[in-house]
């Protein structure tokens, strides 16, 4: 018979994995939908065995790109209201002098 190692080998297993997924990261990087930093950061997750195959890279970087345009719509909001503040701020103290 042989062992499950010997049928197929973990070695290659790995090997089609990591093609599979720096493949597709690849794809992403020249597509524009992921930065070159993102990129690194996958790779190096990637070589990790962090993800188990396409899919669950794929929900990654989805939640990833969610989480920073939610920061930055918070950061955005923030910053609008910050600056409402202070131009009310100076209609007030511009209607205090003119009294």
């Amino acid at each position: 018979r042989g062992t499950a190692n010997a049928r197929m080998p973990t070695k290659v297993i790995w090997m089609r994995r990591q093609r599979v997924l720096r493949r597709m990261l690849k794809a992403y990087r020249e597509s524009k939908k992921i930065d070159r930093h993102l990129y690194h950061e996958l790779y190096l997750k990637s070589k990790g065995n962090v993800f188990k195959n396409k899919r669950v890279l794929m929900e990654f970087i989805h939640k990833r790109k969610a989480e920073a345009n939610r920061s930055k719509f918070l950061e955005d909001q923030a910053e609008a209201r910050r600056r409402k503040v202070k131009e009310s701020r100076v209609r007030k103290s511009n209607r205090a002098a003119d009294k």
